[in-house]
């Protein structure tokens, strides 16, 4: 069998193929595009929690492995501490995790109630429009109010983050554009951090330069790989997991039932498992090591594949069947270990109360297949458009 993530037939419907993997190559090896990949949801689970033996050091796409030199930018510089291993993840993680307290992002609850009211609204008016559109502008415009990015400034922002997310058919480099949007966002950030150093605000990146335990202090390099990874995966994971909700909702009644009856929770926790946006993530074996009776050699890219594993039978009871009462507590949607997602609370107040509102405003809604896109990435799987028509209350 063949396995390519950078083909877009598969990105489109990649469940069957987890499951031969599962089934009949739970280590998989691609000669051609040289990586093994783990899909059983014992072994992703592990790999995740034993950071000494799969390093995050390189980056966490096989497409950011070599990073060129050309454009003088390291992994930490695109997806900040994702890019570290303990303690120098530690450290990071400490610093970073100041500015999401669960009282700070509690109290962000009445903000993202606000943008949610506002753009929804405008949707509502018409009728009909996409929702995958709609909600990648809410998530945009609470990130940006949680950073302190200005308002005049986040179309742009957003253009740049799009292209960091954008694949093209077969790709397994990455193009000059993703470096252009890469140092484009490097410089505006640089830019905004000086200012709050200068003119500190009530904003994460004015949390970030202040942020010191025992003197350690954050460096405009660690902030801008920050602030560049909360931007692009606080964005994408709330704007591909809510349209997932939306369709999977959609294509199946008796659960869309229970999400309007008021089980929201579960609507988020198994859209999460059963069909959630991360898919792959990248990891260097540090020595060499035997796994179903191979030797993987030291250096190995190693591809963990999370969302094969959130369908393995050994763990989820009919994993293929959809179901808002099941236990999702030993998912991976968010990782796993000392890397799991630090947004993961804030991405979950996002996704209730934009569905709060949807609920208190929709009777009935249908989904034009015939229009559906998808985002081609292989770590990111998501719909670009997903055309809706509501039925108000």
């Amino acid at each position: 069998m063949n396995y390519n993530p950078f083909d877009h037939t598969l990105q489109e419907n990649p469940y069957p193929t987890y499951a031969r993997l599962r089934d009949e190559a739970p280590l998989y090896r691609n000669e051609t595009l040289d990586f093994w990949a783990l899909s059983r949801h014992g072994d992703v689970n592990a790999a995740f929690r034993n950071h000494s033996l799969f390093s995050s050091s390189r980056g966490v796409s096989l497409e950011m492995w070599d990073v060129a030199e050309k454009w003088g930018l390291q992994p930490t510089a695109l997806v900040g501490f994702l890019a570290m291993d303990p303690p120098q993840h530690s450290r990071m993680r400490a610093l970073v995790s100041r500015g999401f307290s669960p009282s700070r992002v509690g109290g962000l609850e009445p903000a993202v109630r606000a943008v949610a009211r506002r753009y929804l609204a405008a949707a509502f008016e018409t009728g009909t429009f996409d929702f995958a559109a709609v909600l990648r502008i809410i998530p945009m415009d609470v990130i940006s109010e949680l950073l302190g990015v200005p308002h005049q400034d986040r179309a742009e922002v957003l253009r740049h983050l799009e292209i960091l997310i954008g694949r093209y058919d077969g790709d397994t480099e990455l193009p000059d554009t993703f470096w252009r949007a890469t140092k484009a966002l490097t410089t505006y950030y640089t830019a905004l951090i000086a200012e709050r150093r200068a003119r500190p605000r009530e904003d994460l990146i004015s949390a970030l330069v202040a942020a010191d335990i025992d003197g350690d202090r954050l460096s405009d390099q660690e902030i801008v790989g920050v602030v560049t990874l909360l931007n692009s995966a606080g964005n994408e994971t709330v704007t591909k997991l809510a349209g997932a909700a939306w369709y999977q909702a959609w294509r199946h009644p008796d659960q869309r039932a229970m999400a309007w009856a008021g089980n929201i929770t579960g609507w988020i926790e198994e859209t999460s498992r059963y069909d959630g946006p991360a898919q792959t993530m990248a990891r260097q074996l540090t020595r060499d090591t035997v796994l179903y009776d191979t030797l993987i050699p030291a250096g190995a890219r190693v591809l963990l594949l999370g969302a094969a594993g959130n369908r393995d039978e050994r763990v989820f009871p009919l994993p293929d069947r959809y179901d808002l009462t099941r236990d999702t507590t030993q998912m991976l949607a968010f990782g796993a270990g000392p890397h799991f997602c630090l947004g993961a609370a804030l991405a979950r107040l996002e996704l209730r109360v934009v569905f709060e509102e949807l609920i208190a405003n929709v009777n009935s809604y249908e989904i034009d297949e015939a229009g559906i896109g998808f985002t081609h990435s292989p770590t990111l799987r998501g719909f670009s458009a997903l055309p809706t028509s509501v039925s108000l209350r």
